[in-house]
């Protein structure tokens, strides 16, 4: 585990996690808008997703057409930039990110980066909790 230089414009942290008998690495970089989460077995970026906070406005005005009523529960957008697009599990690991990024009062969108030799649910449970535990060092 290491964490950046304060000196460093970007805060970032990063760790090696052995994950099924496959070496994981996972580094989380923190920019002034963004969050990058990348997580790699095979040594690229694999798969990547953009999730973010839908603006109040958008999310009014959607439910208001749809429901006929306001609702102020938060609405994510999340999207396959790259990659799978057929993976409803990388989906559900941007979305359990982007929650635990916007509980914890950061409206930062995610970037995340997925290189994965296998899209199980236990690999992709075990790097959501070890990059909600880190992230913390890094918003």
């Amino acid at each position: 585990m290491r964490t950046s230089n304060p000196a460093f414009p970007v805060r970032n942290t990063s760790l090696c996690l052995d994950i099924n008998g496959h070496k994981t690495d996972i580094i989380i970089s923190s920019y002034e808008d963004h969050i990058l989460v990348m997580a790699t077995q095979i040594g690229s970026m694999g798969t990547i997703l953009q999730a973010s906070l839908r603006d109040l406005e958008t999310v009014v005005a959607l439910n208001f057409r749809k429901e006929g009523g306001v609702t102020t529960d938060p609405t994510y957008s999340i999207s396959v930039v790259f990659g799978k697009r057929d993976e409803p599990m990388l989906i559900a690991c941007a979305r359990q990110l982007i929650e635990h990024i916007s509980n914890s009062g950061s409206s930062k969108t995610l970037v995340l980066s997925l290189g994965l030799r296998d899209h199980s649910l236990g690999i992709l449970k075990t790097i959501v909790s070890a990059v909600t535990e880190k992230l913390a060092e890094v918003i």
